[in-house]
């Protein structure tokens, strides 16, 4: 029995849906079907019940479950020793943590509890409160080492019935917010763009850069407006607006 078979059950008993099980695992869902399928043949039973609305586990799939976590956790240890891992890794975040970083079985991962702004989280790492940081950075620094995990996109977004012409990036407005405790990674950002690009700064004091201030600012204007797209701030600010592309 393979233990990455294992650890594609765990994450498909986990989430109960192939095509989530299949983003964390980041491979394709036909190719994770396929390799539950072929552990399920190497057991000799079903794991799962599966149809096109619902998936959920067999007796022998709740049965094998805590037993694949534990060898999986086994595993990890084995090769956290052999690596010569000596203590934690003490790690802070912003909004989002890589799945696949917690899951090393490289390292003896330590989430840090705190969740911050970027600008925060990367003060700490100087200051030695944190070994290392997921955050967005800018401006270059030589005391730190800087490693891109994936880009993560931004939108301009337009009221309804505009036309889906791309829209020049020098043409969009920029928020920009006085709250710097919150908000000042993304100001530099901001900022930056707007220097390369020609875009307008919009000097704003009220949070409006993400969430349903920035929805309702946006209703507003007549021209796009770029922001910090991610998690739930992504949904209320692409609500009833069409996305347009941002242009050189």
């Amino acid at each position: 029995m393979e233990l990455r078979l294992l650890r594609y059950f765990v994450a498909v008993a986990e989430e109960l849906h192939f095509a989530r099980a299949a983003e964390r695992l980041h491979i394709a869902a036909p190719s994770l079907s396929q390799q539950i399928k072929s552990l399920e043949e190497s057991v000799g039973t079903p794991l799962f019940v599966r149809d096109r609305r619902h998936v959920e586990l067999t007796p022998a799939g709740r049965m094998l479950l805590p037993d694949a976590r534990e060898i999986l956790e086994l595993s990890t240890r084995a090769q956290r020793r052999l690596a010569g891992a000596t203590g934690p890794l003490r790690v802070g975040y912003v909004s989002w943590l890589p799945e696949q970083l917690t899951a090393s079985a490289a390292l003896d991962i330590r989430i840090d509890e705190w969740v911050m702004p970027s600008h925060v989280q990367i003060a700490r790492v100087l200051d030695g409160g944190l070994d290392a940081a997921v955050a967005w950075t800018g401006t270059r620094d030589d005391r730190l080492d800087f490693g891109l995990l994936w880009p993560e996109p931004l939108v301009a977004v337009t009221p309804a019935g505009r036309s889906e012409k791309t829209i020049a990036a020098r043409k969009l407005r920029v928020l920009v917010d006085a709250d710097l405790t919150s908000w000042q990674a993304w100001n530099d950002y901001a900022t930056e763009f707007a220097d390369a690009t020609g875009a307008r700064l919009v000097h704003i004091d009220d949070g409006g850069i993400a969430g349903a201030a920035f929805h309702d600012r946006v209703a507003r204007l007549i021209v796009g407006i770029e922001h910090e797209c991610r998690g739930a701030e992504r949904k209320a600010a692409m609500g009833p607006q069409h996305v347009a592309d941002v242009g050189d």
